[in-house]
């Protein structure tokens, strides 16, 4: 099967899906660690989304990883309001597959959380993780602030010795994460 133009690139968001307007319903705990999906960022504790692939292997990396606090999994990065799966899956929304970490910053530093990104997939490949192709498998960071924005950058360029391909992560600010 010949992969259509929007599962390989980005869709220009004038011709993405129009979507849903309403939120997709979520449970309101963590079916693995029984926390609150619904949690707020509070005192103490950051926030940062990537993407790096089918988000269901992404997020059990960070819940072994000692500080983090919270994962959930959604969509960001693209331009749909309240995408569903199907749609994600049709490359016509501009949303990656993601995961949400909260962690606790006097545990585990935002620097660390960023080295484990970059170890545990491959940021060189565009639109695609192993046999998983498509604009939702993309690398991506997605930052909360300045610091975030700055750090991230200085890490991509800090991990571009790893690799022989030059590193094709996206970074930017977050707009809006669906979960």
């Amino acid at each position: 099967m010949i992969p259509t133009p929007w599962k390989t690139d980005l869709i220009p968001a004038d011709k993405a899906l129009p979507g849903r307007g309403t939120a997709l319903p979520t449970a309101d705990t963590h079916f693995v660690t029984g926390r609150d999906l619904k949690i707020a960022v509070s005192d103490g504790m950051e926030e940062i989304v990537f993407g790096m692939g089918c988000f269901w292997g992404v997020e059990r990396l960070f819940w072994q990883t000692p500080g983090i606090w919270h994962t959930a999994v959604g969509y960001a990065g693209g331009s749909t309001p309240d995408p569903t799966y199907e749609a994600i899956c049709s490359g016509r929304t501009g949303h990656a597959e993601v995961v949400q970490v909260m962690f606790d910053a006097g545990v585990v530093s935002y620097e660390r959380i960023l080295e484990l990104f970059w170890q545990a997939h491959d940021p060189t490949t565009l639109n695609r993780q192993g046999h998983d192709v498509g604009t939702q498998y993309r690398s991506i960071i997605l930052t909360h602030d300045d610091y975030q924005q700055r750090s991230a950058e200085a890490s991509r360029d800090a991990a571009q010795v790893q690799f022989r391909r030059p590193i094709v992560t996206e970074i930017e600010p977050l707009q809006r994460f669906y979960p």
